[in-house]
């Protein structure tokens, strides 16, 4: 370092040595001497007029003397002079800068621009870490990551044509593909480029032996994600694939997504993929400067993710999963048995611990694995299909039809609009409130007399009428004694109206209809928008506007059996690499209604006798060994079949689960819904009890159906 800058003041001191030299020529050839100057300053006229030989008077003086008529007292050698003092003094002013530049980075940040220039030597590469595996509560393993050979190449290969022609004959991937792989440059200038994953051990062994004829293409054993059991829990699971852009960019704090990662994209592997996705590993690589890769300094290995185990029950899950496909499409396409689709959700009302979740249509993770083939992508969104991809046990939103009753009824006992004495007669038809157009109970021949534990056990649509009109009188357009949201708010003690906060996304709130919500549904149809009488009557039997999903009333009835509702939640504890349980999850009350134990006593002895006294029921349930509490429901539709639903919990007198299953278009809800329920609270209690229960793979749906002819209402069942 100090020898350049002696070498800079050298350079510098001969350039001014220079500049004299050739200043002192220039001077000698025009006769100017150095340190002498003549008087005479400028002579005026020469050659012209009197000769000063001839007359010496005539000789101007020295301050007569002109140039121009102008009177000068520059010498003639003052003004070149000035002009290579002016350049010298220029030309060390540059040199004392440059020297002066050359000493800062030399001597003072030397130290610095050497760390840099052998930094810029190296490049980190971040290699992709294995995700955590996800485990039922038992320790089934529900998602895994397998061993994938892995073909990789640097990004200067791309240019080397007989390289990429030599991988596409052996790849089997045409060439113009291949190149675009290797230049592709998202994950990195120096990263690696996938050329081809799943590579059979044969294709492997040949790029191997011969190497040299595949220069900058090597071999990774990667993972990627497996799914042992299909289907089986694909909405609670969910499934992987590679970022969008809107994933890089707003990535959360504190953690680093590349475009080659693979990120969890529903289900449990998006909502707790800051978990599962671990730690990218790094290759430190020299690089030329070109951007080539010379060679590999270091490597540090990925470290795998977390794993997540959960609530659910692998074997009721199958159950669920199995029985759901078989009620639905029994000979593999939608509409070849009950309904079109459907959703099972069973709760550990202990914990709030979810113990199944099934939807259907349901899809295969495996098929996602790497991104979504474009033919299934295409399938998967047909109206034919039915949504597979659609969790419905948390999406999808339908009237709670008679399951509303435990809660309705509870309603009416609080306000004294019905008690265990009271009794109304069903005729099958009720006009309440005098429009002329009566509505119907589901029983058109009547129920005859009954009280409100008969009502709920027939679920009979009349008592339920009766006490709706109740709360109409007493409210705003009656005495005015109650206010006009009086029975929404106590169903609202339930939760319903709003998310449970499961750890998944997107869930639905479901709906209670207020008179302030219809008003602004109809804002622009005045003649809709006022509140009647019609939908008191509609929403106490879980029609009209009321929309909830399956594990708002799994939830609801959580509350019916216990008196508390907990926060329902998948995951159960989260383990590291060294198998150290580092999360656990307790339970969260999220709602405890405030209501009368002697209403609720009674409530549940109702619900108890909807199992016992209703032959179809009592006989599934039997079949399935346990005894259990519930309600049936059948919600009706004017352009379609109805839609099936059961409730229940179970054991009855020391509650351990409740499940709750909906089939749309599936007809009346004892006789399609509830074989479902008994069977999954069976297979709970069952392997509760140590008992083995049947778990195989699951397949995702055809993605086709049958058409299933409507014609019209056929009067609903239960």
């Amino acid at each position: 370092m100090l020898e350049a800058v002696i070498a800079a003041i050298a350079v510098a001191a001969a350039i001014v040595a220079l500049c004299v030299v050739l200043y002192r020529r220039w001077a000698e050839k025009h006769g100017v001497r150095s340190g002498t100057v003549d008087d005479v300053r400028q002579v005026s006229t020469f050659g012209v007029g009197t000769s000063v030989i001839d007359d010496p008077d005539a000789a101007p003086t020295a301050d007569e003397l002109r140039v121009g008529g102008r009177e000068t007292t520059d010498k003639p050698a003052d003004s070149m002079t000035r002009r290579f003092l002016a350049l010298a003094g220029l030309s060390t002013g540059v040199f004392a800068v440059l020297a002066a530049k050359l000493w800062q980075m030399q001597v003072l940040s030397g130290q610095q621009y050497a760390e840099d220039a052998h930094e810029n030597l190296f490049t980190d590469v971040a290699t992709p870490a294995p995700r955590g595996c996800i485990y039922d509560a038992s320790g089934t393993a529900l998602v895994l990551n397998r061993l994938s050979q892995t073909v990789l190449a640097d990004g200067d290969v791309a240019g080397n044509s007989d390289v990429v022609r030599r991988l596409s004959a052996v790849l089997g991937v045409p060439a113009p593909i291949v190149r675009k792989r290797i230049a592709d440059a998202a994950s990195g200038a120096q990263s690696q480029r996938v050329v081809a994953s799943d590579v059979t051990l044969r294709d492997v062994a040949f790029i191997t032996e011969h190497f040299e004829a595949f220069p900058g293409v090597g071999i990774e054993t990667r993972t990627v994600r497996e799914y042992p059991y299909g289907a089986l829990a694909a909405h609670a699971l969910g499934y992987t694939g590679a970022p969008s852009e809107e994933q890089l960019e707003r990535a959360e704090e504190g953690r680093s997504i590349l475009a080659t990662d693979t990120i969890g994209m529903s289900g449990i592997e998006s909502y707790y993929d800051g978990l599962l996705s671990g730690d990218h590993g790094s290759r430190r690589v020299m690089t030329d400067a070109m951007g080539n890769i010379v060679n590999v300094v270091s490597e540090t290995a990925p470290l795998k993710g977390s794993d997540v185990y959960l609530e659910l029950n692998a074997q009721a899950q199958y159950t669920a999963d199995r029985l759901l496909a078989e009620t639905i499409a029994p000979a593999g396409d939608i509409g070849t048995g009950k309904g079109v689709s459907g959703a099972v959700v069973a709760l550990d009302v202990r914990n709030g611990g979810v113990k199944v979740m099934a939807s259907y249509p349901t899809f295969d993770p495996t098929s996602f694995t790497g991104g979504i083939p474009e033919d299934v992508w295409a399938l998967y969104n047909t109206e034919e299909s039915h949504a597979p991809l659609n969790n419905r046990a948390i999406n999808g939103q339908y009237a709670a039809a008679s399951t509303y009753k435990a809660f309705t009824s509870m309603a009416g006992l609080e306000y004294g609009f019905a008690d265990d004495e009271m009794e109304w007669e069903c005729t099958g038809s009720w006009d309440g409130f005098g429009t002329g157009a009566p509505q119907k109970c589901w029983a058109r021949y009547g129920h005859g007399m009954l009280g409100l534990r008969s009502g709920i056990v027939q679920s009979c649509d009349v008592v339920f009428y009766e006490i709706a009109k109740q709360f109409f009188l007493h409210g705003p357009e009656g005495s005015g004694e109650l206010t006009e949201t009086a029975l929404q708010e106590y169903i609202g003690k339930y939760n319903f109206g709003k998310a449970t906060g499961i750890d998944l996304d997107n869930e639905s709130e479901g709906r209670i209809p207020t008179p302030a919500w219809k008003a602004e549904q109809w804002r622009n149809v005045p003649s809709e928008a006022l509140w009647v009488g019609g939908d008191y009557s509609n929403m106490i039997i879980g029609q009209g506007d009321v929309l909830v999903t399956p594990l708002q009333v799994a939830c609801g009835y959580m509350g019916i059996a216990t008196g508390k509702i907990l926060k329902p939640h998948l995951l159960k504890e989260v383990r590291n690499t060294n198998d150290e349980v580092v999360v656990q999850v307790e339970p969260e009350v999220i709602a405890e209604p405030e209501v009368n134990q002697a209403h609720l006593a009674f409530v549940r002895d109702a619900l108890r006798g909807v199992i016992t006294e209703n032959s179809t029921v009592a006989r599934a349930f039997g079949a399935a060994g346990i005894e259990a509490a519930g309600k049936s429901g059948t919600a009706e539709h004017t352009d379609r079949p109805d839609d099936a639903w059961f409730v229940a919990y179970a054991p009855f007198d020391d509650p351990h689960y409740v499940c709750a299953c909906v089939l749309e278009q599936g007809g009346g809800g004892s006789d399609s819904a509830g074989p479902i329920v008994a069977q999954v609270l069976g297979t709970l209690l069952d392997t509760e009890a140590g008992n083995e229960a049947a778990l195989a793979r699951v397949a995702g749906s055809s993605g086709k159906a049958v058409e299933v002819e409507f014609t019209g209402p056929t009067g609903r069942t239960d």
